[in-house]
């Protein structure tokens, strides 16, 4: 499912920044696809802590293989034994299963959420451990579809603003959100396609 506002912001980002320009355009017959299952969407986003996209893709894969279903329930009952030989470290098999427990006790009120705003969702999610910002702004990015998330703590986005914005010298936090200010209100928009422009494997969380 795309965001009702994908085509909008595309169109937006084109009149407003010639830089992005050619990085959409050449990327056009991709778009985002919002997900419907919570749980996947945050376990994904864990798996692919610090790994690249690649990675993270043939591990997951390696779950659905492992698991036939990845539910919850599933996850949790796993043996540590049978996650490792997918590729999880013992950190990551330890935040998986906290938050299949999570998911199976009921801890979050998904349509809440629908109606607060980003740093609410934020705060509710890293409560839970394992999920920290990036983490839960992925969520916000490919669950919650939310159009203005900037996740500059992510390498990726990191490197393709240093590329297309510095002529690929370092590029500080501070020089990303400047830039990226001129985005709003469509952030996820332009950190899709600065992805996209680095790495044309479409990110699945």
């Amino acid at each position: 499912m795309i965001p009702d506002y994908w085509r909008k912001a595309t169109k937006t980002l084109s009149k407003t920044d010639a830089i992005l320009k050619p990085l959409i355009d050449s990327k056009s017959h991709l778009d985002i696809k919002l997900k419907t299952d919570p749980f996947i969407t945050l376990a994904r986003a864990i798996v692919g802590q610090q790994i690249s996209v690649k990675a993270a893709e043939t591990i997951w894969g390696r779950i659905v293989s492992t698991t036939g279903n990845p539910e919850p329930s599933v996850i949790r009952k796993m043996s540590e034994g049978k996650l490792k030989k997918v590729g999880l470290s013992s950190r990551k098999i330890e935040y998986l299963k906290d938050l299949g427990k999570k998911f199976e006790s009921n801890k979050f009120d998904f349509k809440s959420w629908k109606t607060q705003e980003d740093t609410i969702i934020i705060k509710h999610l890293t409560s839970v451990k394992g999920i920290g910002i990036w983490t839960a702004e992925m969520f916000l990015m490919f669950y919650m579809g939310r159009p203005d998330v900037f996740p500059t703590a992510d390498i990726g986005l990191q490197r393709a603003m240093s590329i297309h914005y510095k002529n690929r010298e370092p590029i500080t936090k501070q020089e990303m959100e400047t830039i990226g200010n001129k985005w709003a209100p469509w952030r996820t928009v332009a950190t899709w396609y600065l992805w996209r422009s680095i790495d044309p494997i479409p990110v699945e969380y």
